[in-house]
């Protein structure tokens, strides 16, 4: 194996590249600016060329240290994933993150089912809007929604995203809502969301030019259910997961034309973790539990068809 340089001085000069500041660098790594230059000093003499250009109160990089900050960066995040698997393979616990919206309501509706079926892995559920930084926040595996692929992630297709309008029966009745135009006129919950322009062209209506009025943003359909849930208006949801509510009376579905946004679920993880056994056991449960609900019948066959894959 070739001679490695020390990996003190290459982790000081992978912050002080991020940040492109000596003093933050030094500040996020606990030591001295100080300690700082000279470990950058130290790598320098050893490449024998500058990695920073230095100017007056500030440095940059140069052309040798850009080329190296990306391969020095991925080194240590392959590093750190690496003691993080070990650390995470051994703790008996699955660490799963997933959006809002499927996660507080089919997936917490079944996952008590995998619980009974695994007494051995403990779980961890989080539920969030932000991207999953697997590395950084512990997660082992996630479920997104977007159109894929995503770099250095290995993404499982689940289901497509599909949205259609929900409200309450008593909103129905008030309205006096019987065929799809007349969502035109009434209080939709996000109604500047470009999802309604797809909705009503899928249902063959045109819907007046210009803008809509302004309405409240929600970041998923939680809030949107509580909303329409207390008739202040309809909202595009998404049938399957409220399938419950649907049933009891709740929400009702007033039309069944379905838009399909372009998005789909996708079960997400790390490349480099396929064999993970918690994360197998995890997948094939998962898996089996939406065949199940494909037999069911619980969804417009589109739902289960793969999207083309968008490549950017």
């Amino acid at each position: 194996m070739p001679e490695l340089p020390p990996l003190s001085a290459v982790r000081v000069f992978e912050a002080a590249a991020r940040l492109e500041n000596f003093s933050r660098a030094a500040e996020e790594l606990g030591m001295t600016q100080a300690a700082v230059s000279y470990q950058v000093r130290q790598l320098e003499d050893r490449v024998g060329r500058p990695l920073f250009v230095r100017e007056r109160g500030r440095v940059r990089l140069s052309d040798a240290g850009r080329r190296l900050a990306p391969a020095v960066s991925s080194a240590l995040a392959d590093i750190a994933a690496a003691f993080a698997d070990l650390r995470s393979d051994d703790s008996g616990v699955l660490a799963i993150s997933t959006i809002p919206s499927f996660g507080a309501t089919w997936l917490s509706a079944r996952i008590g089912r995998f619980q009974v079926a695994m007494p051995d892995l403990a779980l961890r559920l989080q539920t969030t809007g932000r991207i999953t930084d697997f590395t950084r926040d512990g997660i082992d595996v996630a479920i997104r929604s977007g159109m894929g692929p995503w770099s250095g992630l290995s993404a499982e297709f689940l289901m497509r995203y599909h949205v259609t309008p929900i409200c309450s029966p008593a909103f129905v009745r008030e309205h006096d809502i019987r065929e799809p135009a007349d969502l035109l006129r009434v209080q939709r919950l996000a109604q500047d969301d470009p999802w309604w322009a797809g909705w009503f062209a899928a249902a063959g209506v045109e819907p007046p030019p210009g803008a809509g009025q302004a309405s409240v943003l929600f970041d998923s359909q939680l809030e949107e259910a509580r909303m329409a849930g207390a008739g202040f208006g309809t909202a595009l949801m998404t049938p399957l997961f409220w399938r419950e509510e649907i049933a009891a009376g709740r929400l009702v579905q007033p039309f069944p034309t379905v838009f399909y946004p372009p998005f789909s679920l996708w079960l997400v993880r790390p490349e480099g973790r396929h064999g993970v056994r918690k994360i197998e056991r995890f997948r094939e449960w998962l898996l089996a539990e939406m065949a199940a609900e494909r037999a069911r019948g619980g969804a417009p066959t589109e739902v289960w068809t793969v999207p083309p894959v968008t490549i950017r």
